[in-house]
């Protein structure tokens, strides 16, 4: 059998050699890697050019320069027809419903084991869709309308990407002190987001934004 051809998109180097060695060691072929959205719409693009696949994208969801949903629309754009799966550490709805709307096949979180990533990748490049039980719990809610999408979609667009990382650790009930170390940020830096965030959605306090983000499944 031939080879599964795949590229990783990933921001992050020593993340993307991890994947790539758990991937090859399974017999994957890595057609090429890419570290933004720039970079990941050349290789995709050259990858095709050249007839060596990819048969699927692993696409982060979060990179410089717009994301993963960014990726796929460039490449619509261009014509190449290209399967996506996404891989994030978030397993917050928009995120899930974000990226499945863009075009992706299937969404898993960056704790699967590598046995069971090339299971997904094989699964997705068979056709499938792919989701672990709760992110797939995400995907039928948002059809069946009892996650109200839209609504969290004009919420959501009035937050900077770094005020939405803010506002999803300080609703999971993190201290401004643990939100600076986990971000690498100062702390007055996360009290101006914070600020920000509660003027922005137009609520009062951390219980409201807590409040808030979990009725849209956003932690």
């Amino acid at each position: 059998m031939t080879a599964l051809r795949v590229v990783i998109v990933d921001d992050h180097a020593m993340f993307r050699t991890g994947v790539r060695s758990e991937l090859e060691r399974g017999g994957v072929d890595i057609v090429a890697e890419a570290e933004d959205v720039d970079t990941a719409v050349a290789a995709i693009t050259e990858a095709a050019r050249t007839g060596e696949g990819p048969d699927v994208v692993l696409l982060d969801v979060h990179m410089p320069g717009g994301g993963g949903a960014e990726v796929m629309r460039r490449l619509a754009q261009r014509g190449p027809q290209t399967t996506f799966l996404a891989l994030s550490v978030s397993d917050a709805a928009e995120d899930v419903i974000g990226i499945i709307r863009a075009g992706a096949r299937g969404y898993v979180t960056k704790n699967i084991s590598g046995p069971e990533l090339i299971q997904a990748l094989d699964r997705v490049a068979g056709g499938d869709a792919v989701f672990s039980p709760r992110l797939a719990g995400f995907v039928l809610d948002a059809f069946a309308g009892t996650i109200e999408v839209a609504h969290v979609d004009e919420d959501l667009d009035r937050l900077t990407e770094r005020e939405r990382e803010v506002m999803r650790l300080i609703a999971r009930g993190y201290a401004y002190k643990e939100v600076a170390k986990e971000l690498f940020i100062s702390i007055k830096t996360v009290e101006t987001h914070v600020s920000s965030v509660l003027r922005k959605l137009q609520l009062s306090s951390r219980h409201e934004l807590t409040k808030w983000a979990s009725d849209r499944r956003l932690i």
